[in-house]
């Protein structure tokens, strides 16, 4: 079915449906130069992002960007960076930090005038 169509059918203006393909909310286009055509599974995707629209109370341009952080690691890096230096995402541990911690740790719980098993 053609655009005019599939907005009806979705309950939403022509207009609309083609913000969500030019934010890349719809599938390709299955043949290279071919107008669109939407047929169960198109009308299926973009309900489903509508749907997550409304859960998560989100915008389209706000899901469209979090999919690129999922497919572009170079965009999903610097979100990541971001989310660590303003505190909403804890930095991940490196390996050699948290055998640091356990040293200190191990050495915090041995009493006074004890010696360790490797000195």
């Amino acid at each position: 079915m053609r655009i005019t169509e599939a907005a009806r059918r979705l309950g939403m203006s022509p207009r609309m449906l083609r913000y969500r393909e030019a934010l890349g909310l719809l599938p390709p286009v299955r043949e290279q130069g071919a107008h669109r055509r939407f047929g169960p599974d198109e009308l299926a995707a973009v309900a489903q992002g509508i749907e997550l629209e409304k859960r998560f109370d989100i915008s389209p341009a706000e899901l469209a960007f979090a999919l690129r952080v999922l497919s572009d690691p170079a965009v999903a890096g610097a979100v990541r960076d971001l989310g660590v230096r303003i505190g909403r995402i804890q930095a991940p541990r490196r390996a050699l930090d948290f055998e640091k911690e356990k040293a200190l740790r191990l050495l915090r719980t041995s009493t006074p005038g004890q010696t360790s098993k490797w000195s």
